[in-house]
């Protein structure tokens, strides 16, 4: 996409990005399963119950993220008009496919038939 950056390629980056993820996740009750990042958007498989408020979570997702990030790695340069994360997200129920097929295609983020 236009506006993404490429925030994703150090393993530092990508293991805060992933550590911080899981402590937010915990406050919530989510549990993650798997996460991976390609080099600019991360997907996450995460299971909880039907009352989360997933909004609230998304929310501290980000905000949480991306301040531990900004704090830990000198990544201003690399930001579109300083923002690290885009206000839009994508939630996807697993009705459609099966988890082994959702985890599949997370973990084949940032493999290089992905790369263009």
């Amino acid at each position: 996409m236009k506006y993404r950056r490429n925030i994703f390629t150090g393993k530092g980056v990508i293991s805060e990005l992933k550590y911080r993820a899981r402590r937010i996740a915990e406050n919530y009750n989510i549990e993650i399963k798997n996460q991976e990042t390609d080099k600019d958007h991360t997907h996450i498989i995460f299971s909880t119950k039907p009352t989360a408020d997933l909004t609230k979570f998304i929310n501290a997702l980000k905000t949480g993220t991306s301040k531990a990030i900004r704090h830990r790695f000198d990544i201003e340069d690399e930001l579109w008009e300083n923002t690290f994360w885009s206000d839009s997200y994508c939630l996807i129920t697993t009705g459609e496919v099966t988890l082994n097929q959702l985890k599949q295609y997370v973990e084949n983020q940032g493999s290089e038939r992905n790369e263009e």
